[in-house]
């Protein structure tokens, strides 16, 4: 059987490295647009904020071991641009500018997202950068080494933009953040959310949101970044107002799509023609507390997505329940961290969402070391089932946030949760867990 895979990061090389792994005697080709697979993407801000360290250092597996110790056969430079399903057969360009036509038995899209880039007048200039692939990243830290950067302009404020914030100040960088609405980390209880704009304040990172950019011009000094009623002076601009997912051939193509323009699939991953899958960040998931179709771009789902088609490829069925959207990043010293829902979603899929919010201790108040830990819970007044959790603090936070997302896969009720045995020692929590403490809380008011 052919197997052709679309994408050689993540899901794509999870999938092809599985599958082979499985049939030794299964022929499969990943065609990859980029001249690198098996990175580590999350990696690259805290790469960059080191000038000593080789982006380089970021790649898990070099292709030659793919090509040589498992045989794929994997080619480089080669981007598909279009899928033909009735001759199951994709074509496309390869970096040297050849035509390619490849036919397939099964097909895998796994060919991630793009950075959204605002279609602005000067967004193409030299010193406007996007960060996704490995080849940004080697972009950006080369461009930081040749120029001497004192000022950056960040366009957005999630993620990959406040890493960065903290990237480029570790490099000494003036920093300031821009974004046309106003609610900072919307996706975040506004109490918790102060938390991050006063740690982003004191790191000396300049917060404006409420600015919609208009147009980055060359300047005698660098840029000049135009919005309605101000404008800002910049050496370095980087772009992080989001990612899309690469749809685009598929959707061509006539297969479904889902949330977000993202291809949609099943639990097995299969898209809307069986012979088809697509994994990653291309790709939709079922949420574990909605029920409902979700487009969530995450490491771990993309890797073990990537699996599942393996499997259901080489003949094993493999059926996957969905994703919490468990995820936390750092800023700072804070360490933010979510899973499920929050109140404006729960409320959206039917749900009639309570909340409480609780400051605790991340060790037992007489501990050296304890520091503030605020935990945002929500659970149905309805059911009494837990729908998602919210973290905010110094220490403590990322791997804490693993409980609820278990529960919430279990589809536990508060009372529930507000009964589990989690561990307790000084060093590491109080007696009663922040996570008891915020669900004890909740559970009066259900």
């Amino acid at each position: 059987m052919r197997f052709v895979v679309v994408g050689g990061d993540a899901a794509g090389m999870s999938a092809a490295s599985r599958a082979k792994r499985k049939d030794p005697d299964i022929d499969i080709t990943v065609l990859e647009q980029s001249h690198d697979v098996s990175y580590s993407a999350c990696g690259m801000p805290y790469n960059i904020a080191d000038p000593e360290r080789e982006i380089e250092d970021l790649v898990v597996r070099p292709a030659h071991v793919f090509q040589k110790k498992i045989g794929l056969d994997l080619r480089l430079g080669y981007r598909v641009e279009r899928l033909d399903r009735n001759a199951q057969n994709v074509q496309g360009t390869t970096s040297q500018g050849e035509s390619f036509s490849l036919d397939y038995e099964k097909l895998l899209f796994a060919n991630g997202a793009s950075p959204v880039v605002p279609e602005i007048s000067g967004i193409d200039a030299p010193g406007v950068k996007v960060l996704k692939s490995l080849g940004h990243g080697r972009e950006i830290k080369e461009y930081l080494k040749t120029f001497k950067i004192n000022k950056a302009v960040i366009l957005g404020m999630g993620y990959i933009a406040l890493e960065m914030a903290e990237a480029l100040r570790a490099r000494d960088i003036e920093v300031q953040m821009i974004k046309p609405r106003q609610r900072f980390l919307p996706w975040l209880n506004e109490q918790l959310a102060s938390v991050v704009w006063q740690e982003l304040l004191e790191k000396q990172v300049g917060l404006f949101p409420g600015h919609e950019v208009k147009a980055i011009e060359k300047s005698d000094s660098g840029y000049e970044i135009l919005c309605k009623d101000n404008k800002f002076q910049a050496d370095f601009v980087l772009v992080a107002v989001g990612v899309e997912p690469n749809s685009q051939i598929a959707a061509e193509a006539g297969l479904d799509l889902g949330p977000c323009r993202s291809i949609s699939v099943d639990k097995g991953m299969r898209t809307s023609d069986a012979d088809i899958f697509a994994a990653g960040d291309c790709a939709d998931a079922y949420h574990v507390v909605s029920g409902h179709k979700t487009w969530l771009p995450l490491a771990l789902r993309a890797n073990r997505a990537g699996w599942a088609v393996a499997d259901n490829v080489t003949g094993s069925e493999v059926l996957l329940p969905g994703i919490a959207g468990t995820a936390v990043f750092k800023v700072f010293e804070l360490e933010v961290a979510k899973t499920g829902l929050n109140m404006e979603e729960a409320a959206e899929v039917g749900f009639q969402p309570q909340s409480v919010v609780i400051e605790s201790r991340s060790r037992a108040h007489a501990h050296p070391g304890s520091t503030s830990i605020q935990v945002h819970m929500i659970g149905d007044q309805k059911t009494g089932r837990l729908l998602g959790v919210q973290m905010v603090g110094r220490e403590g936070v990322a791997h804490r946030i693993n409980a609820p997302a278990v529960a919430l896969h279990k589809q536990m009720t508060v009372e529930e949760f507000g009964q589990t045995d989690l561990a307790y020692a000084p060093p590491f929590s109080p007696v009663w867990d922040p996570l008891l403490t915020t669900a004890n809380q909740l559970l009066k008011k259900l």
